[in-house]
């Protein structure tokens, strides 16, 4: 039986025999998805903002670790954007054309790329700082982090938008229908693109970490047993300091594993699917759902984070010389 118009919903009506049809969702799922998302999205987006601004205006927090912690805000920010322009626009239906439905997705996997290397530079961060504690001051300073996050940032936009080449040049090649945005990569790409941003960062990330662990372990030991008598030496402070950036540090790598694992495997089973911005999967909403977590972890871990935003909440940062207030 034939469907009448009107029992199909079209995404443009004037367009009957070329565009797509909005999928029908049950009332129960559609609803789920969407508060599913609208609140990953404003979340993410709200506490890395605050991340943003704590780290940025307050002098006192301008230090190697943090501006990784500012770099890894950045891209759980615009994973929120990305989600609230994606609940909002699309609608099931992609209304803004071939040419930004593009240039969504490279930003999309661009902030995923970025995400990853700077988990990458974090484990870095804390091997150096751990196993190398004499060193990491000469080696690691604001200039040297600076110049990675920005090489990490321009790589992830020229790698996915290497990637992503043959969609630029043909925006319009996959799409079956108007109103879908629809993107795909080669099988090759696919491989490579799974082993360069999964496979190989994740490895470096587990050896550094279990490396920085073992050490960390005998730190403890060592303090405990040895120097815990004099207790206000500033060496001794230092080492403590470290240990539990690392542990806190730690505990978000795992976090951002945990939920980036189930992205990349359905990835490896089906590397040759499309990538539909009007779908998302579980395993894509659990990506996104890491964004949230991480300014959580820091809320627990981080006096200066509930501090500042005390301070931001009440204005008080407008204040003049705020930004030289004493966080730590």
């Amino acid at each position: 039986m034939m469907e009448t118009m009107e029992e199909v919903e079209l995404c443009f009506p004037e367009l009957f025999n070329v565009s797509c049809k909005k999928p029908k969702h049950p009332h129960s799922d559609a609803a789920l998805i969407y508060v599913l998302m609208s609140f990953t999205s404003v979340i993410a987006a709200t506490l890395n903002l605050l991340v943003i601004i704590s780290i940025s205006h307050f002098k006192k927090l301008h230090t190697p670790t943090n501006l990784l912690l500012l770099s890894l805000a950045f891209s759980d920010f615009f994973v929120g954007i990305l989600m609230s322009f994606q609940i909002v626009i699309t609608n099931d239906c992609w209304v803004l054309g071939d040419i930004m439905c593009i240039a969504f997705s490279v930003l999309d996997f661009t902030t995923t790329s970025a995400s990853v290397g700077t988990m990458v530079l974090i484990s870095i961060d804390r091997y150096v700082a751990i196993c190398y504690p004499l060193r990491y001051s000469t080696k690691i300073t604001v200039r040297t982090v600076t110049v990675c996050i920005c090489l990490c940032w321009i790589c992830s936009l020229l790698y996915n938008s290497l990637l992503m080449y043959d969609n630029l040049k043909h925006p319009d090649r996959y799409a079956l229908c108007i109103g879908e945005c629809v993107t795909a990569i080669t099988y090759i790409a696919g491989i490579a693109d799974i082993v360069l941003t999964f496979f190989a960062p994740v490895t470096v990330i587990i050896v550094l970490y279990l490396r920085v662990f073992v050490v960390a372990v005998s730190q403890a030991r060592a303090i405990k047993s040895h120097i815990m008598p004099v207790t206000h030496s500033g060496t001794v402070s230092a080492k403590k300091s470290e240990l539990k950036a690392a542990r806190t540090l730690g505990v978000v790598i795992v976090v951002f594993l945990t939920c980036l694992c189930p992205y990349f495997i359905s990835s490896l089973v089906d590397v040759n699917s499309l990538f539909t911005v009007s779908s998302v999967p579980l395993q894509n909403w659990l990506f996104y759902f890491n964004s949230c977590l991480n300014p959580i972890i820091y809320a627990f871990c981080y006096p200066w984070y509930r501090k500042s935003i005390k301070l931001i909440v009440t204005f008080k940062i407008i204040q003049s010389d705020s930004c030289d207030t004493n966080i730590l």
